[in-house]
This record gives structure tokens, C-alpha cells and sequence, in this order.
């Protein structure tokens, strides 16, 4: 009797017994697919907040690197004004010295180097000093008008260091 039922119940007896297992295998991918989204949601919220972490601890670093440099450009200003007044003042007591200003060249040493000393003594006697110390020394490209308009003439052109100001004694 089992047997004798039509072929058209076992079909859809087997069709049945298909669909239960599709929908069982579906259920548990489901199941699958939503634990591995909570993972990955939960995965991106870590990153999220190891990444705002992070940025403060790089912000607040920032802040004190900042305030340490500030700290320490007041206490070298203090030290530089302090200095600048030291040397003015001892520029003041030493008798005799004058700052002189002008022009005069620096004669090319045997290395090829400017000796910049023996134009700020050049420079003092002219004024009328025994010797000096240069204060300021300019350097520039001299070259001839023609240089301008013609390409070969660049070649006559040469550096020339002088010096502007002077300590003479």
C-alpha cells in the first residue's frame, strides 16, 4: 500500500522534502552571513575608534612639541637680547672704535677665497684708523654692459666680494 500511491505524491513528497532542506541550508547561511557582518561591523567600529584614539594621542603630542618649542624660542630670545645688549654695551666702553661704512673690495686670496680682514683694514685707514674687524661684507656678480646683450660676454663676468661696514679702532 506504501507502494501503491500515485507517482505524482512521491514527487511532490520528495519536492517537499527539498524545499525543507533548501530553506534549512539558506536559514543557516543567513545565520553565517549575519555573523560575519556583525563581525565586520563590529571590526570597522575597532578601527573607527582605535583611529580616533590615535588622532588625539598625535594631537595632544603636537600640542606639547608646540609648547616646548615656545618655551624654548622665549628663553633663547631672552638669552640673544641679553646678549646684543652685552655686546653693545661693550662696544660703548671700548675707547677709541668707531663704526665706519663704505666700499671696499676683497682682495682673492692664494686659495681663491675673498680675505675680507685686509678690506676692513683698507677700509679703517682710509677713514683714518689704525685697523678693523668687518661688520658686513656683500657679495655680488660684476659683469660688463655688453654681457647683457651678448651671450659669449656672460663669460667675462666675475663675483666680487666687499665690505659695506666696519669696527675700526
Amino acid at each position: 500500500m506504501f507502494l501503491k500511491r500515485p507517482l505524482y505524491v512521491w514527487l511532490c513528497v520528495a519536492g517537499l522534502a527539498l524545499a525543507l532542506a533548501g530553506t534549512a541550508a539558506i536559514a543557516q547561511e543567513t545565520k553565517q552571513d549575519a555573523k560575519k557582518d556583525s563581525d565586520v561591523f563590529r571590526d570597522i567600529g575597532r578601527w573607527f575608534d582605535r583611529s580616533m584614539t590615535s588622532i588625539g594621542d598625535q594631537f595632544r603630542d603636537a600640542g606639547k612639541g608646540i609648547d616646548n618649542f615656545n618655551q624654548e624660542a622665549g628663553v633663547a630670545a631672552k638669552s640673544t637680547a641679553g646678549a646684543a645688549a652685552d655686546a653693545a654695551g661693550a662696544v660703548a666702553r671700548l675707547p677709541n672704535t668707531r663704526m665706519v661704512s663704505g666700499r671696499q673690495d676683497c682682495p682673492i686670496s692664494d686659495n681663491g677665497s675673498p680675505d675680507c680682514s685686509a678690506a676692513a683694514n683698507r677700509l679703517c685707514q682710509v677713514k683714518g684708523m689704525k685697523s678693523g674687524t668687518s661688520l658686513e661684507v656683500t657679495s655680488a656678480r660684476d659683469c660688463p654692459t655688453r654681457a647683457l646683450f651678448e651671450r659669449g660676454a656672460r663669460a667675462q663676468c666675475r663675483d666680487v666680494t666687499f665690505v659695506t661696514r666696519a669696527m675700526c679702532q
